[in-house]
């Protein structure tokens, strides 16, 4: 949905800490239905950007609007129950509970049951039919009684992005989903990502550009805490200034 209206937008971000400016004047739209990622390279200023949108940092200056509302001064429990998740904030998944077990313990939230976690298995059983769903649709069926520590890298990945959807968000922000993973296991969050995407926005920050150009309808590009490009994946990877803000290592 190129054309369709942002879900959240930031104008003018900047970040300074103790006179060093971080992020200077960043102007972002990530459009509601896309796939929109944030790239650069290394101290481009990416993570300092998501943790500003997501409220983990507040900005020196600037503004942040999601779904038409100013999230600037809100707190990231706040921001998340408005409809903007990041991954890691529930992704910290619990080791020796199982696939179904962290699933149903995400769900107590937007179900009601987040203060009754002491409740028995009977009563909290009531969100199975819900949790077998999203153990589904990230393919980790199989693995529906394994416990969370026994589940390979990948696997866990998904759960965790299992745990996100959970909230019922409107958009997620992803940081970095496919890092420390194989090729197998790329191809298979890729895939998942993909299926989300038809009913979610989703903003990224990812380091292999392959996953980019393969699933993201926009691309913006940071170099030294400012935007470099924004555009299509063949709009900025064609541009001179990101060839050599990357040194050509990703483009030859």
């Amino acid at each position: 949905m190129v054309n369709a209206p942002p879900i959240l937008s930031a104008e003018g971000l900047t970040m300074e800490f103790r006179g060093f400016v971080a992020v200077n004047n960043v102007t972002l739209a990530v459009r509601e239905g896309t796939v929109h990622a944030l790239i650069g390279p290394n101290g481009a200023g990416k993570t300092t950007v998501f943790n500003m949108l997501t409220k983990f940092l507040t900005p020196t200056r600037g503004r942040i609007e999601f779904r038409g509302t100013d999230i600037t001064p809100m707190k990231p429990a706040e921001v998340a129950r408005l409809g903007l998740v990041r991954s890691f904030q529930i992704s910290a998944v619990f080791p020796h509970l199982t696939v179904l077990d962290n699933v149903r313990v995400a769900l107590q939230r937007p179900s009601h049951l987040a203060t009754q976690f002491w409740r028995s298995s009977d009563i909290l059983s009531v969100l199975d039919e819900r949790a077998l769903e999203l153990i589904e649709a990230v393919n980790l069926s199989a693995y529906t009684h394994l416990p969370a520590v026994e589940l390979p890298y990948g696997r866990k990945r998904a759960l965790e992005i299992a745990t996100t959807l959970a909230l019922d968000p409107a958009m997620l922000l992803l940081d970095e989903p496919m890092a420390g993973m194989g090729h197998e296991d790329i191809g298979r969050i890729s895939d998942l990502i993909r299926r989300i995407s038809k009913n979610h926005t989703v903003l990224m920050v990812e380091h292999n550009l392959h996953v980019v150009a393969d699933l993201c309808d926009r691309v913006t590009v940071l170099a030294r805490g400012e935007i470099l490009a924004d555009g299509t994946y063949d709009d900025v990877s064609a541009d001179p200034r990101v060839r050599e803000a990357y040194m050509g290592t990703e483009h030859e």
